[in-house]
């Protein structure tokens, strides 16, 4: 589900401005039962909430609090976050040369590894 605007080259949905509101109108939002302890009063209401961030299709729970308010409020910093995340981009790796020290350990490693086995070999009679 998740392609790029031609301009940007961004994932769709994260061209503009990544506030509450303009991120709550992309949003599809589901309130279910949370799991874990909490016996009754657990089981009968639908304090977890699921968001769901269409053009993206990144989704969301969160059900640590007892409040859906409170949860609804730590999806959607959980969501924003993801969202950022995926608006930065990956810093350009920058090439380096491999330490003449890195070379020179790799070589005696071999030597010693060599010597060792032209030690083992007998003369098989």
């Amino acid at each position: 589900m998740e392609g790029t605007d031609g301009s940007s080259g961004q994932p769709r949905g994260l061209n503009g401005p990544l506030d509450r509101e303009s991120v709550e109108r992309d949003c599809d939002i589901s309130f279910l039962r949370g799991s874990g302890p909490g016996g009754q009063h657990r089981n009968k209401t639908e304090t977890a909430v699921r968001l769901t961030h269409r053009p993206t299709g990144i989704s969301v729970v969160a059900q640590e609090n007892r409040s859906q308010h409170r949860n609804r409020e730590a999806a959607f910093e959980r969501l924003i976050e993801k969202l950022e995340a995926l608006r930065r981009k990956p810093k350009r790796r920058r090439a380096t040369r491999k330490p003449r020290s890195a070379d020179r350990k790799r070589l005696d490693s071999k030597r010693k590894q060599a010597d060792k086995k032209r030690d083992r070999r007998g003369g098989h009679d």
